[in-house]
């Protein structure tokens, strides 16, 4: 059977990547997502699912299920002009199509998405954690933007219905949990400085999440996770949710390793070791 090995988090703007290009290695992102690079490398998994946020890439008003999972051979992107390459990205065809059929028996309605591409939230990460695109995923849709969203509680019920699901797949696969996103962001709104496109209303929220996700209080962080306490954060900080399913996929675990930064909003981390 497959398992469930160990899970990951990080951000990803859309402007690192070019930033990371022109600054080199210096740029502070780079050893971060270095040492990330190099634990996913050291567990060895054969797929990764990612939780994922899309930025109406992929999806729009006119079609935006709550949640959706990615069923094909293979997906590409970004598909949203963010400058840095374009990649081909193998996707476990049969590991999607079982996570959504047990997701749907376990009262979650998963959609189908069959002919599709993703956008930086995906590709931001796997560019730096898994540039040789050699590891199949399986992306997760969540609605973390466009009200009613889920609430925290039911995207930890769905990560937990994945690993259910993941363990009874007969295939013995060796499977990764990725969430990406933010924890405090604001992007054209009022939240934001004059004269800025973007920033972080509350870089303590973000610190204050990493601090929770540390100590493993997870039941914590669901009470506290509420819409109207994300949105202080900053009108795209909900991506929070997406974490909030790659912990109840990982289970009990405590991170190796958790490296935030208040003043980005964001944070990078690590899960292998059972709690």
């Amino acid at each position: 059977m497959a398992q469930i090995v160990a899970g990951f988090g990080a951000p990803h703007s859309p402007h690192v990547p070019e930033q990371v290009r022109i600054q080199g290695p210096s740029h502070p992102v780079v050893a971060l997502y270095s040492h990330m690079a190099e634990a996913i490398e050291a567990v060895g998994p054969d797929v990764l699912i990612v939780f994922d946020c899309d930025h109406f890439s992929t999806f729009f008003l006119n079609n935006l299920p709550t949640f959706a999972i990615g069923v094909a051979e293979k997906t590409a992107g970004p598909n949203d002009h963010t400058p840095m390459p374009h990649y081909e990205v193998p996707v476990h065809a049969a590991l999607a199509a079982h996570l959504r059929a047990e997701g749907i028996a376990a009262g979650f309605d998963l959609s189908l998405v069959q002919d599709f591409e993703v956008d930086h939230s995906i590709m931001v990460p796997l560019h730096f954690l898994t540039p040789r695109m050699s590891i199949p995923i399986v992306p997760v849709f969540i609605n973390c933007f466009v009200p009613p969203l889920p609430s925290a509680r039911r995207v930890y019920a769905l990560g937990q219905a994945i690993r259910a699901a993941v363990e009874t797949f007969p295939q013995p696969l060796r499977v990764v949990p990725l969430a990406s996103g933010s924890f405090s962001l604001e992007i054209g709104g009022p939240k934001v400085a004059p004269g800025r496109r973007q920033g972080v209303p509350e870089p303590a929220w973000a610190a204050h999440v990493a601090e929770l996700m540390r100590n493993g209080e997870i039941d914590t962080l669901l009470q506290e996770a509420t819409l109207e306490r994300m949105l202080r954060a900053g009108n795209v900080a909900t991506e929070l949710l997406v974490w909030i399913a790659m912990l109840g996929a990982i289970g009990a675990r405590l991170p190796d390793w958790i490296e935030v930064r208040p003043s980005a909003g964001d944070a990078y981390g690590i899960w292998r070791e059972t709690a």
